[in-house]
């Protein structure tokens, strides 16, 4: 039996302890052989008190072995039986307790109504009714009852209605619990933290302008209470940035210490671009907080944003010291800027601590792709193939991850193979599909490539990459212009920033002779991709123009900083004497 089943059992028998011990032993010896009883002789008190006590306990036993055995319809419903018989609040607490675990709650509700007919002063028998009408989603109910348990602590009253949303966290309806906590708070309007619960109730149902108003009351009430302000920061930001940062700003000036507040302005600054503004509000937050995980991390990132990789280094790495924080995004960024550094040692181990979250798998690629350029072509796959996976698609791109790296160790046949085994298991899915076409390409077998884009936009006739690639392939070739030129207007109407589609559209302009225009939609692509091939066709249209001066300058700093590429490569033997 249960420490709680004991104690139940234990006390309640309370009219038989008067009962002697020899008379407690034998209703079980009456109960196995009854005597015939005088019919003149009515039982006595004693008996009667004894036959009581007999029975609770065997009622209790029932009920505790039938939800050992996991029989929780027979638990609920003795536990449920003999708090009818009882009325005894230890009895029925445990009836409440056993009946939500069985999820019988319509008999968890009727046993704490009785609970609270027997003791109305009861705290314990409020709360329990209330949590069961929460699970039950029997929300109708519950305003008086969570009005009575309000009132009841008027000590805790603020803190109490700011509570009130996290009660009902896991409701769907959001509508209804709006509506209910509208009606719970109406008696404590005038409070602060009431109008704040309701704010906060009516932005999650979708009431915006009611949230504004309510939110607005509680700074009425409280002017310099930094919760509400952020609350009130965060509906601005959903509208107006400029607004909420004009509002924040104003509140900084009053209440120059409200941290969170200015950490939510400097991140709303971010946003705007106000990078400037942005780094002295979080110089002033790490001045004054320099052991904040969010303050830290924050700065890093802004940093990262300015290409300041020494100062985003540096506060990643203090980041990561810090305890009691998710690290794997800092690490994975650690990896970056070390990779980039040309650590790869370093950059190796960063993102080998990479363990969850959306930064895993690009770390993992990362490190493949790191081993494969270190001549470890086989361990880098063994860590695309061991990484873990959430789903088919995450395992697909790992697929196309090892393809590339035999790709880029000249293995072209063996990438395609890898691709074809793939796609056969999965003959439309739509990325292997996209990334065989590419490798066809590659090998020269045109037909196939071609077969595959066509299929990929009959599938996906809104993936502007299809279009691009069989476009390009076309421009590249210097064949079929029109149908390449229709092909990438297409792609380029889909995904009209997209940088690899504005270099398709450049080329295809140069192959047709439109020099300005393939000038023009170069240096947009170049201008958001610096990307090896991007640079190859901008110096080609430059020197053709000539502009030769600036075309090598271009392609020689290019090489700079790729020098591996072949296309780029070609380029420069070809235009550079």
């Amino acid at each position: 039996m249960t420490a709680a089943a004991l104690a139940v059992a234990l006390t309640l028998p309370a009219q038989a302890e008067d009962v002697n011990l020899s008379a407690r032993k034998a209703p079980a010896a009456r109960q196995a052989n009854p005597p015939s009883p005088a019919p003149s002789v009515a039982p006595t008190a004693e008996t009667q008190a004894e036959l009581s006590a007999g029975q609770t306990v065997f009622q209790v036993l029932l009920a505790e072995i039938a939800l050992q055995r996991g029989d929780l319809e027979l638990a609920s419903q003795a536990y449920a039986n003999l708090s009818l018989r009882t009325r005894d609040p230890q009895v029925m607490e445990r009836t409440i307790e056993v009946a939500g675990y069985a999820r019988r709650f319509d008999l968890a509700r009727e046993t704490a109504r009785l609970w609270l007919d027997v003791d109305p002063a009861s705290k314990r028998a409020q709360r329990m009714l209330v949590s069961m009408l929460i699970l039950s989603n029997q929300l109708e109910e519950l305003p008086p009852h969570l009005i009575a348990m309000l009132e009841s602590d008027r000590g805790a009253l603020a803190e109490n209605l700011l509570g009130l949303n996290r009660m009902f966290a896991r409701s769907t309806d959001r509508l209804a619990v709006f509506r209910l906590i509208d009606k719970v708070c109406q008696p404590f309007f005038g409070i602060a933290e009431a109008h704040y619960a309701v704010a906060v109730a009516a932005s999650s149902a979708g009431q915006g302008e009611r949230a504004k108003h309510e939110i607005q009351r509680a700074l009425e009430l409280r002017p310099d209470w930094e919760m509400a302000a952020f609350f009130q920061a965060q509906l601005l930001l959903r509208e107006s940035p400029a607004e909420a940062i004009v509002f924040l700003e104003g509140f900084l000036q009053r209440n120059p210490n409200a941290r969170e507040a200015e950490l939510l302005l400097a991140r709303a600054l971010v946003g705007e671009r106000r990078y400037a503004d942005a780094k002295r509000h979080f110089d002033q937050l790490l001045q004054a907080y320099p052991d904040s995980p969010e303050v830290v991390y924050a700065v890093a990132i802004l940093a990262l944003q300015q290409d300041d990789k020494t100062l985003a280094e540096t506060q990643l790495k203090h980041f990561v010291s810090l305890k009691g924080t998710e690290k794997s995004p800092a690490y994975y960024y650690l990896g970056q800027i070390a990779e980039e550094g040309r650590r790869t040692d370093e950059a190796l181990a960063y993102y080998a601590q990479v363990v969850s979250g959306e930064h895993y798998l690009p770390a993992q690629m990362r490190r493949a792709r790191i081993l494969a350029q270190q001549g470890q072509l086989d361990r880098g796959r063994d860590v695309l193939r061991n990484a873990r996976t959430e789903d088919a698609e995450q395992r697909v791109q790992l697929y196309v991850a090892e393809a590339a790296l035999l790709r880029e160790a000249k293995r072209p046949e063996e990438a395609f193979d890898l691709l074809e085994s793939r796609l056969a298991e999965q003959p439309e899915q739509p990325d292997l599909m996209y990334e065989t076409a590419l490798m066809a390409e590659r090998l020269n077998k045109l037909e196939l490539m071609e077969v595959r884009l066509r299929r990929l936009i009959e599938l996906r006739p809104d993936n502007p990459q299809a279009y691009n690639a069989l476009g390009y392939a076309y421009a590249d070739r210097n064949e079929r212009l029109v149908e390449a030129r229709q092909l990438i207007e297409k792609a380029l109407a889909l995904a009209p920033d997209d940088g690899f589609i504005l270099d398709s559209m450049g080329w295809v302009l140069f192959r047709q002779g439109d020099l300005p225009g393939a000038l023009a939609y170069l240096e947009r692509s170049y201008a958001k991709r610096e990307d090896p091939e991007i640079a190859a066709h901008l110096g080609e249209v430059l020197w053709v123009m000539g502009r030769q001066d600036d075309a090598r300058r271009l392609l020689l700093d290019a090489q700079k900083n790729h020098p591996t590429n072949e296309v780029l490569a070609e380029t420069i033997r070809k235009l550079v004497p």
